[in-house]
């Protein structure tokens, strides 16, 4: 189970890194155009937020664990794209883009399996 969780880790910082440097490197309006409809209900300010906390999440599901530095940030970061894909979720169910919100249920479920690992039966400490 240690590897799937190192695996599930992996892929959600992948995922999470390219979803954060999009966001911080174009502008609202190219977001937008890009298909990413939700930004037009958001300042710029809070997408670039929103980037930053997903670089944050990216580095903290592998970092800490791969450097042996304070491992239960891991499970911290896990939590924190959980409360992330929840809101996005309801997010885009507002916006009736229903295939965005499997998508968000589906990161978020692997953010929910390697918080409950982490913190759990699997933890790193």
């Amino acid at each position: 189970m240690n590897i799937a969780l190192w695996i599930i880790a992996s892929l959600l910082a992948a995922a999470f890194l390219a979803a954060g440097l999009v966001k911080l490197g174009r502008s609202k309006e190219q977001l937008a155009a890009a298909g990413m409809g939700w930004t037009e209900d958001f300042a710029p300010g809070v997408i670039k937020m929103i980037g930053v906390l997903e670089l944050l999440a990216a580095a903290g599901l592998i970092l800490p664990a791969a450097l042996g530095v304070a491992p239960v940030l891991v499970p911290l970061a896990a939590t924190g794209l959980v409360l992330l894909m929840v809101s996005a979720a309801i997010t885009h169910a507002r916006r009736r883009e229903l295939p965005m919100v499997a998508g968000n249920l589906v990161l978020l479920a692997l953010a929910v399996v390697v918080a409950w690992g982490r913190f759990g039966p699997y933890s790193l400490h």
